[in-house]
């Protein structure tokens, strides 16, 4: 009989780059980059405090259409970040959540997909 066992490790990265989408109740709603930067700061404010305020979270990349956008933070607070992300539940007066899709220490490693990979096969 064999057993299966899943071992998750964050390591010891000193950067860990985390894609994410944001979704509003209101599928109308679009945030700008700014607004987006000072949600995420409110997110970790409000879980952490002002010790949460002083974690350095870059935002790489943001696109307003799609609402996606590569979040860049120290390793020592990754896990920080991740939960005040998840648990925001409003920004302005309106519902919202943040999906956390990957979370990878190398850069490149969010630009593929395993799950929206398609390959076209010769025939």
């Amino acid at each position: 009989m064999s057993f299966f066992q899943r071992v998750v490790s964050k390591g010891s990265a000193e950067k860990f780059y985390l894609k994410v989408t944001i979704e509003f109740e209101n599928p109308d709603t679009i945030l700008n980059p700014v607004e987006f930067r000072a949600l995420v700061s409110k997110a970790v404010r409000q879980l952490y405090g002002e010790t949460g305020a002083s974690i350095p979270v870059d935002v790489l990349r943001y696109q307003d259409i799609t609402k996606e956008a590569i979040l860049r933070v120290p390793g020592r607070s990754l896990v920080k970040c991740w939960s005040a992300l998840t648990l925001l539940g409003e920004y302005a007066q309106e519902s919202c959540a943040i999906r956390v899709n990957q979370v990878s220490p190398q850069l490149l490693a969010l630009a593929v997909d395993s799950r929206h990979f398609f390959q076209d096969l010769p025939n």
